[in-house]
């Protein structure tokens, strides 16, 4: 009895595990992402012009209020990082433009310069990426230097992130 509970218990772990909470990815994987289109303020971008900076590339919605409360912190770590080799590259999930339009207004009167980072609309005719179905917001993707998945976040970023931003930033 007992022996067949520890294996119900380690096929148990090891599904949890397989499932995991978003938190993948201990070795880079080969892929290379691509992202292009239009920012909200109406500027090309595209990855590449990021190449050799670690770069978080995060998925978001103005409907996610865990979304909205990490915007904060994810726009103080981006001033903290960007002159050290860092990008972040929001893009945002919403169906109606309107919606991020309004959001993007606000923005643009209440933050600082240096917090400002590229954000595109997914449904935008010229937006283009690899990063497959994203059907959770937020959804998150660390990529290295050489532009390969480092980890990918699905939910709420967790504090510790930021520690794998800087081992990627800093060496």
């Amino acid at each position: 009895m007992n022996r067949r509970f520890l294996l119900q218990t380690l096929a148990a772990t090891a599904a949890w595990g397989a499932v995991g909470l978003g938190h993948a990815k201990t070795k880079p994987s080969a892929k290379k992402f691509q992202l292009s289109g239009q920012t909200l303020d109406a500027k090309p971008y595209d990855l590449s012009q990021d190449q050799g900076k670690a770069i978080l590339v995060f998925f978001w919605s103005t409907d996610c209020s865990v979304c909205r409360d990490k915007m904060s912190e994810l726009r103080s770590n981006y001033a903290a990082w960007r002159d050290k080799g860092f990008q972040l590259v929001a893009v945002n999930l919403d169906k109606n433009l309107a919606d991020v339009q309004a959001y993007d207004r606000i923005l643009a009167h209440t933050v600082p310069m240096n917090q400002k980072f590229p954000s595109l609309w997914r449904a935008d005719p010229a937006h283009r990426d690899s990063f497959g179905a994203v059907t959770k917001a937020p959804t998150s993707f660390l990529l290295n230097r050489q532009g390969q998945l480092e980890k990918e976040i699905r939910g709420r970023i967790p504090a510790e992130l930021w520690d794998d931003i800087a081992e990627l930033v800093l060496n």
